[in-house]
């Protein structure tokens, strides 16, 4: 009943989505899982990831498959193109950072407590570059879905990817899911499935996990990292309002079978002494097998008496696909989530909601006493009886002890024959547009190029390209690029979403100004911060500026996943040789960008700033373009590229 009551509404809305992509499967040979069936990231893990497995995935957090031992690392869309086509994957070769678990876990502490911890250490930017391999005698004391959630939100510290030696908890998982076989083969070859001896890393932590205490994240950043003993006083010190409007489990991350029985083992205990969340409380099961089995064994049913609601099995409000109503925009408050992001509006597009990353067993707890002061290790709540308990830490199964429930058969096979297949796409629609091609380099330097917006501080793609309801576009380029760099905050006056535009002296929104620059053929670059476009593998954050006119994007640092995205449009990506550079520009300035006739590996392009005033700064830009990236530059974008190969 509840699957069907949440599937109706999105089925009518998106059916033309929906079908666009169960036909063009079928035309193409791919397989399509269905509405409902969940979130790739979980569907993943139950059917496909297996040890040594190497992996590619459309989405910054498909390295939870490295709880299960795979090398499963995030790309944008062009990069899983050329897979398909048949043109080989390139990566830089990667550092790897070890990360050494000692110890075992225990009592509140939690798998989502290793990465809260690691994520403090090493910061949204610490794992750029590398792959983190977690090793030591304290893995065993996690489940295979817990080395998941840990390698899920190794995204937020930069990791390429993170994975966990092959251990019996995988063997555990892979038979439960039904691939004995896999993991007998597994058994067979676990010498070349487990870190080599005498190994060396670039970088070594240790974290001991019987010290380890519960932690909570944020706001605004996964980087934030406090123990929940102390983020109450934390939260006084800052002013964050401490009152939980919302807690809300699931997600990629946190929606195991352990996890809900967790969260379950929380909710009973409160049950039993009367009470129920003082919060709202939302449970997204990641898959529908999650969800069916969790009915069946009556997970789903306690979290609801508790106060719950169980959502549709799918991202939900993680990415902005919550249709919030109990504030109004604008207005400071406090969610406690068990997702993986917590930037800037990312959850309900509200600036001023202030979220904190936790476990599921955590948020719970926090929901139910309605307070970031509330400590479940030590505090008391109060029945309603009058009588003063205490909570014990959770105890769960991490796997059921029948098997899973499939629930709904969501799979739709390719078929054996789809020469008649034909994909329709409305050329009124305004939730799909086909692209065209980019234009190609004209063989000049750019000259005086229009700065749209310098970007003061953190810039994910989240701020460059929104979700929640912008997601509805994402088959429609023109329209999703009205989101372009809404979220950003513009140095000229600390606003969003104001910038001037160069010819009118008037300030307003970026995409109307981009849009403006479009049409009257004027080129136009970014100047952003450090790592800039962190977070989601979103590829639209790399499309729109190119379909709106942009021709370069210059920072201190790039996210890996989104450098690539803009070269793959033919954008180039470039980074200040001299970080303090950042400091020469202003946005009333014009760039002219000099060297591409020559443009090699390796070989910086120089860079003219030209002040209104006449006086002009020139400044190298370096970049990490290779032979085959720079043919996309010349070509306009790699698909360009990939049809000029073909002819």
């Amino acid at each position: 009943v509840y699957f069907l009551l949440f599937l109706k509404l999105p089925l009518d809305i998106n059916q033309e989505v929906y079908n666009f992509l169960a036909t063009a499967g079928a035309k193409y040979g791919v397989g399509f899982w269905k509405p409902g069936s969940g979130i790739i990231h979980q569907i993943i893990l139950e059917n496909y990831a297996y040890p040594g497995v190497l992996l590619i995935g459309t989405d910054s957090h498909t390295p939870n498959g490295g709880g299960l031992g795979g090398i499963c690392i995030g790309v944008g869309g062009a990069d899983a193109v050329d897979v398909m086509a048949g043109i080989p994957w390139e990566l830089k070769c990667p550092k790897v950072i070890g990360v050494k678990l000692t110890g075992s876990l225990s009592g509140w502490t939690s798998p989502k407590d290793v990465i809260l911890k690691v994520a403090g250490i090493l910061t949204v930017k610490g794992g750029t570059g590398a792959i983190v391999e977690y090793h030591g005698p304290g893995v065993d004391s996690i489940s295979c879905t817990g080395m998941a959630t840990i390698c899920n939100m190794g995204a937020e510290i930069g990791a390429t990817t993170s994975v966990f030696p092959y251990n019996h908890r995988m063997k555990k998982y892979l038979s439960k899911t039904g691939r004995a076989d896999i993991a007998n083969l597994a058994d067979e070859f676990k010498d070349h499935l487990v870190p080599d001896p005498g190994c060396h890393y670039d970088q070594l932590i240790e974290v001991n996990l019987s010290e380890l205490k519960p932690h909570i994240n944020g706001p605004f950043t996964p980087d934030l990292a406090h123990p929940v003993a102390e983020v109450g006083k934390v939260a006084e010190k800052e002013g964050w309002p401490l009152d939980i409007r919302v807690g809300l489990i699931g997600s990629c991350t946190n929606s195991s079978y352990e996890d809900m029985g967790r969260s379950a083992a929380v909710a009973k205990q409160a049950l039993a002494h009367g009470l129920k969340c003082k919060s709202q409380f939302t449970i997204t099961p990641g898959s529908e097998q999650i969800r069916a089995t969790i009915e069946r064994d009556g997970y789903a049913q306690i979290l609801r008496d508790l106060g719950g609601i169980v959502l549709a099995n799918a991202c939900g409000p993680c990415i902005g696909q919550w249709d919030r109503k109990d504030i109004k925009k604008g207005e400071k408050n406090t969610i406690v989530t068990s997702y993986n992001r917590n930037f800037t509006g990312r959850n309900d597009a509200n600036p001023e909601t202030h979220a904190f990353v936790t476990s599921p067993e955590i948020v719970t707890a926090l929901a139910i006493a309605g307070t970031l002061k509330f400590n479940p290790e030590t505090d008391y709540l109060t029945g309603t009886d009058g009588k003063k308990f205490k909570l014990e830490a959770p105890d769960a199964d991490e796997l059921p002890k029948a098997e899973f429930d499939p629930g709904q058969d969501t799979y739709q096979h390719p078929p054996k024959d789809s020469s008649g297949q034909h994909v329709d796409v409305s050329p009124t629609s305004q939730r799909l547009q086909l692209l065209e091609p980019f234009d190609k380099w004209d063989g000049k330097d750019l000259e005086d190029l229009q700065i749209l917006i310098k970007v003061k501080g953190k810039c994910t793609t989240d701020h460059i390209s929104a979700a929640g309801p912008w997601l509805k576009f994402r088959g429609h380029l023109d329209n999703i690029s009205n989101n372009l760099l809404i979220g950003a905050i513009n140095i000229e006056n600390g606003k969003a979403n104001s910038v001037r535009n160069a010819v009118t002296q008037e300030f307003g929104p970026v995409p109307d100004t981009a849009r403006y620059y479009k049409k009257h053929g004027i080129r136009w670059v970014v100047i952003g911060d450090e790592n800039y476009g962190e977070g989601s593998s979103r590829e639209h954050a790399a499309l729109e500026p190119r379909h709106l006119g942009a021709r370069a994007i210059i920072t201190k640092s790039f996210a890996r996943i989104h450098e690539t995205n803009l070269k793959k449009q033919g954008l180039l990506p470039l980074t200040f040789a001299d970080p303090a550079d950042y400091n020469k520009i202003h946005p009333v300035d014009k760039l002219t960008i000099q060297g591409l006739k020559d443009f090699t590996p390796g070989k910086p392009l120089k860079c003219i700033i030209k002040h209104p005033n006449g006086t002009q700064e020139t400044i190298l830009l370096n970049h990490t373009f290779n032979e085959t990236q720079i043919e996309w530059f010349r070509a306009g974008s790699a698909l360009n590229r990939m049809k000029e190969l073909q002819q």
